[in-house]
């Protein structure tokens, strides 16, 4: 067994490696970049090594620092985790020549089957079908262009190295193939280093299927069932479970010795993945397929084929790795049960996925029969905008799937994340489709279903439930800074010093930001304090009265220190039986986080930002006609595609920003001139940075 491993990864992969090799008695080695320095796998490993900058290509894709780090450390072996370097071949026989064991499939089987129009070529030689399509040397885009023409639209741009859904298009129609071509080709050679692509027809109605394989340096290859990976957005995978719902076993059969083919016609070691589509969104026995991959690596799915299966496949690679045969044979696999994974990211639905970054001011995993979770951040954390937004998976696993869908759903309605948005409310809608229920899914369900998925309308309810403590904290404050008592006394108008009269009721209108859109709250002031009765022009279905816990009343408010969420949190629990006799029985929780500004009101898996607004006149002035372009997020300038002085038309490309391995185009908001244009490619934006003005 190798005595000490280097992680050449970060987040949950870091983690999940870590904890299997602690088990097995293997010492650890981190490699951390400046923003990672605090990160919850450099705690957990025995030693660290801090590599570089935060961008990636100054760190975690520097061949040449982790491979000094391994040798400084005296490690044995590096384990690339998922990402990064982990598909490299250059990187695996780096690692080789520097006496150091690569825990992964050989740099030859890397090269033959991480490339994707290679590894078609291999799959259609052992009798594999492939999916129709371009996968040539020549790659100017008059060829391309026609070679997309002639296999007919729609059809697929993918990268030829790499995964994860980089570098991956759907094009339409032939005149969005230019702009398509340019962006796959941008991401392609941002995230692998490889602007190749190859181009292929697009299936029908598709359900993706996946098959974990193993091999061994004694020529043994086995198969561990199939994973489906078929619920995706921007081809990426977003719930994933095994064993494949609806799977004719025939199917199941010929998928996963066509898989094992593949894999032994280069001599796979280690952990691969070789994925396949189905057409026609259904399993049966006679459902056309096609081999579309592989992947020379461990998979981010592979915790539900490890809850079927009861095997640890980081193990199983340590093992192989470390010169050991394949720890069963084929026949001695078996798989019981059903598991479901959803990937929490950091990011917003509603806004086109936006991924979200900044401090995690609270994190709360639940703690659930048949969950497991597998978490690279936690309170305190922060998230970046170098990386990918995944920050945790949720895993259920049953033994069928209805119990494993109920498991999960039931998790991600405990899961409490505040700071930076999260997509777990977007998760559990999925998990609550109907066709995801009868395991009616294909590929495009996500697209075709995308604006129910991600509907939410703004909750007044919860909008004034965060501004009264808002108001109470401004009441405290204040009653401390004159010496005066706080708590609810502080929100007495007979303690405010603000020419209080007498002559009933006593109400006032503030304006708050809710989740940045300016909001009005009217607030009417009584001897228990302040009691909001409208948000955004809408009032409750009843009149959430304040008291403190303890006492009567339909909304009660609890103060407490809670070291487990945050620092301090206020937690409302609304009871209809209190105001509408008979009603249904449904109790909503409502928890507020933070005590400054802004503060985050988390509800029904979602969470409200609230801020009191500020006035910047230089922002006001140059949006003042609609003309100014902003950073959506925080990363980097990719592209500028305009001048000063150019004419630009509505929807015309501006520029485009990378985050967390995603590209955002900016568009011309209305026709005009660019008037000012501050930024240039390869410059990093902070989130709101001025991009360009337009003028008339």
């Amino acid at each position: 067994m190798l005595k000490k491993i280097l992680i050449a990864n970060r987040g949950e992969i870091a983690v999940r490696i870590i904890t299997t090799a602690r088990r097995l008695g293997v010492k650890t080695v981190a490699v951390v970049s400046e923003a990672d320095r605090g990160a919850p796998f450099a705690a957990m490993a025995e030693e660290v090594v801090q590599i570089g900058p935060g961008p990636a290509t100054e760190s975690y894709l520097r061949i040449d620092k982790i491979i000094a780090a391994a040798q400084s450390t005296g490690a044995d072996g590096i384990h690339p985790g998922y990402g990064f370097l982990a598909e490299n071949a250059d990187f695996a026989e780096a690692v080789g020549k520097a006496g150091i064991k690569f825990i992964g499939p050989s740099p030859s089987a890397m090269r033959r089957m991480g490339g994707k129009a290679e590894a078609k070529a291999i799959a259609a030689k052992v009798g594999v079908p492939v999916v129709p399509g371009y996968q040539g040397d020549n790659q100017t885009a008059k060829v391309l262009a026609k070679e997309a023409k002639t296999i007919g639209y729609p059809v697929m741009i993918k990268a030829v190295a790499g995964g994860g859904g980089r570098g991956m298009r759907l094009v339409e129609r032939e005149a969005d193939l230019a702009a398509a071509l340019e962006s796959a080709q941008r991401e392609a050679e941002a995230a692998f280093g490889d602007a190749r692509v190859l181009i292929e027809k697009v299936i029908a109605a598709p359900r993706h299927i996946e098959v974990q394989v193993f091999g061994d340096s004694h020529g043994n290859v086995v198969h561990l069932f199939e994973r489906d990976c078929s619920l995706q957005r921007r081809n990426q995978k977003v719930i994933e479970e095994a064993p494949a719902p609806g799977m004719a076993a025939e199917l199941r059969a010929r998928i996963c010795e066509a898989a094992v083919a593949c894999a032994k016609a280069v001599h796979y070691e280690s952990a691969g993945t070789v994925e396949f589509l189905v057409e026609g969104g259904k399993l049966s026995a006679e459902a056309p397929w096609y081999f579309i991959e592989m992947n020379t690596r461990l998979q981010v799915e592979h915790p539900v084929t490890e809850a079927i299966t009861g095997l640890d496949l980081v193990e199983w690679q340590l093992r192989i790795a470390s010169g050991e045969r394949l720890p069963l044979s084929q026949g001695e696999i078996s798989m019981s049960g059903h598991a479901i994974e959803a990937r929490l990211c950091a990011e917003d639905p509603a806004k086109g996925f936006l991924p979200s970054t900044g401090p995690i001011v609270a994190f709360e995993m639940p703690v659930l029969e048949g969950l497991r979770v597998d978490a690279g951040v936690e309170q305190g954390s922060v998230i970046p905008p170098y990386y990918d937004s995944m920050i945790a998976k949720l895993i259920g696993s049953a033994p069928d799937r209805a119990m494993a869908i109920a498991r999960l759903g039931l998790a991600l309605e405990q899961t409490q994340v505040a700071g930076p948005r999260t997509n777990a409310a977007f998760l559990h809608a999925l998990l609550e489709h109907p066709d995801f229920a009868r395991g009616r899914m294909h590929t495009g369900l996500i697209g075709r279903e995308l604006a129910g998925l991600t509907a939410h309308a703004p909750n007044p309810e919860v909008i004034a439930f965060g501004v009264l403590h808002m108001l109470w904290r401004a009441q405290d404050d204040a009653a401390v800074l004159r010496g005066r008592r706080g708590g609810w006394e502080g929100l007495s108008p007979w303690n405010a010093c603000d020419g209080f009269q007498l002559g009933g009721s006593r109400s006032q209108e503030v304006t708050v930001l809710a989740d940045g859109t300016p909001t009005r709250v009217q607030v009417a002031w009584g001897p228990a304090g302040p009691r909001p009765v409208a948000a955004g022009g809408k009032g409750p279905p009843y009149e959430p009265i304040v008291r403190p816990t303890g006492e009567s009343g339909p909304l009660q408010m609890l103060n407490r220190m809670d070291g487990a969420l945050s620092a301090m949190q206020l937690v409302g629990e609304i009871d209809p039986r209190q105001v509408s006799p008979g009603g249904p029985v449904h109790r909503s929780v409502m928890r507020v986080v933070g005590n400054g500004n802004p503060l985050y009101v988390l509800h029904d898996m979602r969470q409200t930002e609230l801020r009191w607004p500020e006035f910047d006149a230089g922002a006001a002035d140059e949006g003042a006609n609609g003309g100014s372009i902003r950073a959506p997020i925080i990363g980097r300038v990719a592209k500028v595609f305009v001048r000063k002085g150019a004419t630009v038309a509505k929807g015309d490309r501006i520029a485009v920003v990378e985050a967390m391995k995603m590209e955002h185009v900016l568009h011309a908001p209305r026709d005009g001139v660019i008037d000012k244009l501050v930024v240039k490619e390869g410059e990093q934006v902070v989130l709101g940075a001025l991009i360009a003005t337009l003028a008339d």
